[in-house]
């Protein structure tokens, strides 16, 4: 009973995101410095690429691809761009993978928080790639010579749009992650490993999703009430549009069965 009730409490501390947000770290708008720290599960390079679905689902979702594994929605996507139709690419370039970043850091003056994953986009990334490449910044992450980087974020009123942005400047100075051998040590062990961090789909609740995203029609089962009064969802592509389904023309074919037909031949190539 102990046990489950530390479970119960764990869950409720957990609501609304509160484990996350504990391991997850963004800038504020302004200036603040932090320590990009070597990675523990990848010793050629600090930053971990991961692929991830927006706006398919009711969550977001991380690409099997992520773990070398058949993801249905790229699958799917690669079926779109075999047509010569503009629709389906433009349908195919929505459903392709988001590359996210994600960097193990302490924040200078919270160091007590310990290591935090900080996410950030391509244009960011690039901007540190460029930094490593640079001979005169040498290696920012080494955990004695290396260097601080100052963050400088500002808000959309600067921006124009509805994020913030947020550029780098390494520190002239050299300094050592941390004061002592110990706290290095620590530091270099206890890292959330980003590729641990999300819920891993199954490819068969990955196609549901896609499946439901794609006609969202079918959410209403046969007797629901609905409200008249609201314009009726159409489905975002007419499968029988978008694909060609060898099926012999006596034989009706519904769209699941169109659907499902589409991942009979599954390849294993995978867009790396």
């Amino acid at each position: 009973m102990k046990n489950r009730l530390s479970a119960m409490q764990s869950k409720q501390s957990g609501k609304g995101g509160g484990e996350k947000k504990s391991i997850f770290w963004k800038p504020s708008v302004g200036k603040q410095v932090i320590r990009v720290v070597p990675s523990k599960y990848n010793k050629t390079i600090p930053f971990t690429e991961m692929y991830f679905h927006y706006g398919i689902g009711k969550n977001t979702m991380v690409s099997p691809i992520n773990w070398g594994e058949k993801d249905p929605i790229v699958e799917f996507s690669k079926q779109l761009r075999t047509t010569s139709d503009k629709e389906n690419w433009r349908l195919a370039k929505k459903l392709d993978p988001k590359m996210r970043i994600f960097a193990p850091v302490i924040v200078r003056g919270e160091e007590t928080e310990g290591i935090k994953l900080w996410q950030f986009g391509k244009e960011l990334y690039m901007d540190f790639l460029n930094l490593a490449d640079n001979e005169d910044v040498g290696d920012f992450t080494d955990v004695m010579i290396g260097r601080d980087i100052t963050l400088t974020t500002v808000g959309p009123e600067v921006t124009g749009t509805s994020y913030n942005k947020t550029t780098i400047m390494p520190k002239v100075k050299e300094t050592p992650l941390a004061g002592d051998k110990t706290t290095i040590e620590s530091l270099l062990e206890n890292q959330p490993n980003p590729m641990d961090v999300f819920k891993k789909y199954s490819y068969d609740e990955m196609k549901l999703a896609l499946q439901e995203w794609l006609t969202p029609e079918d959410e209403y089962e046969e007797g629901a009430i609905i409200d008249d009064e609201k314009e009726e969802k159409a489905p975002l592509i007419s499968p029988e549009k978008a694909y060609s389904i060898k099926t012999p023309s006596a034989v009706k074919v519904s769209k699941a069965d169109k659907f499902d037909s589409l991942f009979e031949e599954e390849s294993d190539d995978l867009p790396f």
